[in-house]
């Protein structure tokens, strides 16, 4: 069992930057592949960027490639998110989660989730 918090979350102006850590216990953590997620309020919950177990496969969707990167480091069971250039869009509840199976973009693939931490981009 994979336990996932996230920190980091916070205020702040559009060009700005952010890097979201999410912290994992379980001695399993580096055979999952990570997912970051976001959701805005009224908005389903979206995948933001993902990576392989190893870190050597990474995704990004395309509203934020170019501008962030997802990485991780199995010592210390940790996955980060590097946000640059962050724009009002970009706000929202950003979640980590983990996969077993592969580095999928659906919510239904990840198996374990954090309780989030928001981010909010002013203009």
């Amino acid at each position: 069992q994979v336990q996932l918090v996230e920190s980091g979350g916070g205020l702040v102006q559009a060009e700005g930057s952010l890097r979201l850590s999410c912290a994992a216990s379980g001695r399993a953590f580096s055979t999952y592949a990570m997912g970051w997620f976001r959701q805005a309020p009224g908005k389903a919950r979206e995948f933001v960027a993902g990576i392989s177990w190893g870190g050597a496969s990474t995704r990004y969707t395309d509203s934020v490639k170019g501008r962030f990167t997802i990485s991780r480091d199995n010592a210390k069971n940790a996955v980060y998110l590097q946000m640059n250039s962050l724009k009002p869009e970009d706000t929202g509840v950003y979640y980590c989660a983990a996969d077993r199976f592969g580095l999928g973009e659906a919510t239904a693939e990840y198996e374990y989730w954090g309780q989030g931490t928001q981010v909010t981009v002013s203009s």
